[in-house]
């Protein structure tokens, strides 16, 4: 079984065998080093012309990214860390983010900017964000952050060749080493599975085939494998089924598939890795509020709002855990149901 690094690797090398227009720039992308995570490796031994590397320099990367593409090419930009986004967010809110507005839609700026987000290995402060919801509801930006359980290439290859406006596509860093796991014939070991028809799919995973949920627990990127995890010990040893809900897409926010499990669940659970305050799960919890004609009783789980330590110990108490949504979801779940 291949490890999502791999994966991302072979969907890359893909595009470019593919489409001439498509090119990388980032900071220390030549070979042997092939980008911080070595998700580029091979590139630029293949295709010399096409991968460009750069001075340390978030904002103008991403700005020549855009200029690329509003002259035609597909331009796909490594941003090292996704701590280093905020160097660059002039450059994604202000331009790339704005241009097909500003000209009343006679350019496309598709610019897919990948970069790692997250924490669990121990980089400290600075290197172990998860700062996506900086860029979560900016008017022509989409933001996916995809879980090992989605078909990763074919949603790079969305991003790239599918998406007319720009793309920030997180990589959850702990994911890299994870091996990829997509759904076979709608399962993924113990969990039924849907996968929904967008260009960036959301998924749903149950342990009782979809019968009614007791709660449902939404959640993405790196924090699915502990969501399942937690989920498959509420079901075993306390004989509650959660259904999961993970879409790859945070912004703009699709609800189709949290709206229907939760008119039967009507207990909403959200969790994700970044710091609980401005969150995207108090995003979710407030659209759901807007869009349903029905009451339902919510809790959120998430880092605390602090600096991430290097300290592993440290880092492990600052950040949500499988027990951290067990504990939320038995209290959620200790209430009847609205």
């Amino acid at each position: 079984m291949e490890r999502c690094a791999q994966v991302l690797n072979r969907a890359l090398h893909a595009l470019f065998t593919e489409r001439a227009d498509v090119v990388l720039i980032g900071e220390d992308l030549l070979d042997p080093y092939g980008g911080a995570f070595k998700v580029s490796a091979g590139l630029s031994t293949k295709f010399p012309d096409r991968v460009l590397t750069t001075p340390i320099s978030e904002a103008a990367i991403v700005g020549i990214a855009g200029g690329l593409a509003l002259r035609g090419l597909r331009p796909i930009v490594e941003i090292m860390f996704g701590d280093f986004t905020t160097l660059a967010a002039d450059q994604i809110i202000n331009h790339v983010a704005k241009f097909r507005g500003i000209y009343n839609g006679q350019v496309s700026c598709p610019v897919v900017i990948r970069t790692p987000m997250g924490a669990r290995r121990g980089y400290g402060p600075t290197h172990s964000q998860s700062l996506e919801k900086i860029f979560l509801g900016i008017p022509g930006l989409t933001v996916v952050a995809p879980s090992r359980h989605h078909e990763l290439g074919a949603l790079l290859r969305g991003a790239v060749l599918e998406s007319h406006d720009p793309v920030l596509f997180i990589e959850n860093k702990a994911m890299y080493a994870q091996p990829h796991e997509p759904p076979i014939a709608d399962r993924v070991a113990e969990f039924s599975t849907r996968t929904s028809a967008d260009c960036f799919p959301t998924l749903t995973f149950s342990l009782n085939n979809f019968a009614a949920p007791d709660l449902t627990l939404a959640t993405y990127g790196g924090m699915t494998p502990l969501a399942l995890q937690a989920a498959l010990e509420l079901a075993t040893e306390h004989e509650l089924f959660a259904e999961i809900i993970v879409p790859s897409q945070l912004s703009p926010l699709p609800t189709t598939e949290l709206q229907a499990s939760l008119s039967t669940s009507r207990r909403l659970l959200v969790a994700e890795e970044g710091t609980l305050t401005a969150g995207w799960g108090a995003e979710v919890v407030a659209r759901l509020m807007d869009i349903t004609d029905f009451p339902f009783a919510s809790a959120r789980v998430a880092a605390a709002d602090s600096i991430i330590p290097t300290s592993r110990p440290l880092e492990e108490a600052m950040l949500p855990q499988p027990a951290d949504i067990i504990a939320a979801a038995l209290k959620l779940t200790a209430s009847p149901r609205r």
